[in-house]
């Protein structure tokens, strides 16, 4: 067991949620990052023990073009306010992971420059993909390159050039030494060397205990990445998709299909694929933009803490905004946000209050974070399942219906259940239990002898305000 196994991600994008410039003009560095202090309270108030955050490093704009590895992106502030934010985070028991750009660069990065300067005769020629001196750019440099995703901003790197994996070896080295940071997400993962992952992955288990590699895969089999040797989780776009779309489309057997097809990749075990699971990022639409029925914000969530993987929220949506992807152009899914405007979202806002619960719940209870997985229950509008480890069980169930549904499942470990986001307390039958299921939402069911007798549960199954 590592501490991401049990882990709850707050996703920060911290160019937008500081409202730093779009562009970078490498003047004296401006200390927003410490702007961010104040969030670290309010991200353990929702029940998250870990954070990413990223990207943070020197770059000319959305920061994924890098300019200097090894320095804090100055419109952000300094190496020094790095180092604090992750020391305040580690106070408060809160892991942190970077955002690692390790497949290409920006322009601006000193190896590009010196081929710009000294051409054929750069001893850095070879860190990029295909420079072609007898090619051109729109920058009209006299030579051309590999790109990723047709941007010649972000110049691929030649992840075989051993002095290019020393390096970023060595990059990480120095994260850790200089930050104490606790993983690195690789971003474009999906398109990253084998080898150089390999790597990186030597250098994970070298630098810290439980250092966590995650990287970013869209599609394919998973355990291509995610594996001993290359990376501990990906992200689980498959999950994401079938959450939202599920919902709108009354369909929860391809959330449940999902579920299964992913569990089944990992070998029918819970420890064997253990995927970063999300409802929305800095690079797709807000979750309450997605949904058809708002309400759904609710059962989408109780499966995001309840389905086997590891769940995150992005920043702000915690409170319910929304984000709607605009043509050539990011900026409404990664906001600047005032924390003073949502000083007591989590006591009067329905959508901070029931992420808070659900983080509550999930810290306390290890059969969601480590249970075997089992359904119960699958219909078009309603799902049910268990989550079963050395005699503790949470049985959870859901319903996308504009009405309440009573359903009986399969329950044991105990004489009696209780709803921990309803309060409801129902009896043992026959090896089950009869429960209502409120109206689009959902509830998380244990035994009552595992559940803390003083807490003083509110219902929070009612969505109609949402």
């Amino acid at each position: 067991m590592a501490w991401y196994d049990e882990a709850i991600f707050y996703h920060i994008y911290p160019l937008g949620l500081c409202d730093a410039p779009k562009e970078n003009t490498y003047e004296e560095p401006v200390h927003r990052l410490n702007s961010l202090i104040p969030w670290i309270s309010h991200i353990k108030e929702i029940g998250c023990n870990a954070i990413y955050i990223g990207p943070l490093f020197e770059s000319v704009g959305h920061g994924y073009e890098t300019t200097d590895y090894k320095k804090l992106d100055s419109r952000l502030g300094d190496n020094d306010d790095l180092t604090n934010f992750v020391a305040k985070c580690h106070e408060l028991g809160i892991r942190v992971i970077l955002d690692g750009v390790f497949n290409h660069t920006g322009r601006d990065f000193f190896a590009f420059k010196d081929i710009q300067k000294n051409r054929e005769g750069s001893a850095y020629r070879d860190w990029y993909c295909n420079v072609n001196f007898g090619g051109n750019t729109e920058y009209n440099d006299g030579f051309s390159y590999e790109n990723w995703g047709g941007y010649n901003l972000l110049v691929k790197l030649n992840q075989r050039n051993p002095a290019v994996r020393d390096y970023i070896c060595d990059v990480i080295r120095f994260w850790v030494s200089e930050f104490d940071i606790d993983g690195i997400r690789l971003d474009a993962a999906d398109v990253l060397d084998f080898e150089y992952m390999k790597a990186l992955r030597h250098v994970a288990n070298e630098v810290k205990p439980d250092f966590w590699l995650m990287g970013e895969v869209i599609h394919g089999d998973y355990t291509r990445w995610v594996n001993e040797g290359t990376l501990h989780s990906v992200t689980n776009y498959h999950l994401h998709k079938a959450l939202y779309s599920g919902h709108n489309e009354h369909n929860y057997f391809e959330i449940a299909h999902t579920v299964k097809r992913l569990y089944e990749m990992g070998g029918n075990r819970i420890d064997g694929l253990k995927l970063y699971n999300f409802t929305d990022n800095h690079d797709v639409e807000r979750i309450m933009t997605k949904l058809v029925n708002k309400a759904h914000f609710t059962p989408v969530h109780i499966l995001l803490y309840t389905l086997p993987g590891i769940p995150s929220i992005y920043y702000g949506s915690e409170f319910g905004i929304e984000g709607k992807k605009e043509a050539h152009s990011d900026a409404s899914l990664r906001p600047a946000l005032n924390l003073d405007d949502y000083k007591d979202a989590v006591a009067s806002n329905p959508c901070t209050k029931l992420i808070a619960r659900l983080g509550e719940i999930r810290s306390r209870v290890p059969a969601l974070s480590y249970g075997e997985y089992r359904e119960l229950i699958l219909t078009n509008r309603q799902y049910a399942f268990s989550r079963h480890m050395d005699g503790q069980n949470a049985i959870i169930t859901v319903n996308n219906d504009d009405s309440d549904y009573v359903m009986t499942v399969s329950a044991d470990c105990s004489d009696e259940y209780i709803g921990m986001l309803s309060g409801q307390k129902v009896s043992v039958s026959n090896g089950t239990i009869t429960v209502n299921i409120r109206a689009n939402s959902g509830d998380i069911w244990a035994p009552a002898d595992q559940a803390d007798p003083a807490e003083n549960l509110s219902d929070l199954t009612d969505t109609s305000s949402l």
